[in-house]
C-alpha cells in the first residue's frame, strides 16, 4: 500500500513554481505592451524627420556646387597649360636658333642675319601670345627658378650672385617650364701662407 506522504514534496514544488511563472508572464506581457517613449533618441517626430532631410538636401546641393566649381577650375587650368608640353619640347630648338643668330650677328648687313632676326621676332611674338615668359636671371640665385651648373670664385660679388646665364629659363604663365642654367659666385679660397723651411746645414 502506497504511503500518502510521498506526494507532498511534489505538491509543494508545484505550488512554489507557479507564482514565478505568473510573474515572468506578467513581466513579458508588460514588455510587449510597452510603447517607446518620446525621449528615445532614435525616435524622430515628423518635424525632426523633415528637418533632417532638408539638411541633407542642402549639404548635397553644396557638395554639387563645389564639384562643379572644381571641375570648371580644372578645365580652365587644362586649357591654360594645354600647350605646355609642346612648348617645352621646342625650347631646345629656340636655343639653337638663338645661337645661330648670335653667330650671324657678326655680319649684321648680311641677308642671313636680317632673315634670322625677323624669324626671331616672330618666335618671340608666338611665345608671348602663348603666355611664355623668360625667367629673370639676374641678382641672387633662386633655387625655385635657377639651376646652378657652375660656381666661380669672385671677390667682387657676394656668394650666390648670378654671374652668367648659360641657358635661358622660361615660365608658362605662373608655371615653370624650364629653370635657367646659371653660373653663380662663390667666396674666394683663402690663400695658404707658405712658411719658408729652414734647411739644416
Amino acid at each position: 500500500m502506497q504511503d500518502p506522504t510521498d506526494e507532498l514534496p511534489v505538491e509543494e514544488e508545484v505550488l512554489e513554481d507557479a507564482p514565478i511563472v505568473e510573474e515572468e508572464a506578467e513581466t513579458s506581457s508588460e514588455a510587449e505592451g510597452e510603447e517607446p517613449s518620446a525621449e528615445d533618441p532614435e525616435v524622430l517626430t515628423p518635424e525632426m524627420e523633415a528637418a533632417k532631410w532638408k539638411e541633407a538636401a542642402i549639404r548635397s546641393a553644396a557638395d554639387l556646387d563645389n564639384y562643379r566649381k572644381r571641375m570648371a577650375r580644372e578645365r580652365a587650368d587644362d586649357l591654360r597649360y594645354a600647350r605646355g608640353g609642346l612648348i617645352e619640347e621646342l625650347l631646345p630648338v629656340f636655343d639653337n636658333f638663338a645661337m645661330g643668330l648670335q653667330m650671324a650677328e657678326q655680319d649684321q648687313d648680311s641677308m642671313i642675319f636680317k632673315g634670322m632676326a625677323m624669324v626671331k621676332g616672330q618666335l618671340d611674338d608666338f611665345l608671348e601670345a602663348q603666355g611664355v615668359k623668360e625667367v629673370e636671371a639676374a641678382g641672387v640665385f633662386d633655387p625655385n627658378l635657377h639651376d646652378a651648373i657652375a660656381e666661380e670664385e669672385s671677390s667682387e660679388f657676394e656668394p650666390g650672385t648670378i654671374l652668367f646665364v648659360q641657358r635661358k629659363g622660361y615660365k608658362l604663365h605662373d608655371r615653370l617650364l624650364r629653370a635657367a642654367a646659371v653660373t653663380v659666385a662663390k667666396a674666394p679660397a683663402e690663400e695658404e701662407k707658405e712658411t719658408p723651411t729652414e734647411t739644416a746645414e
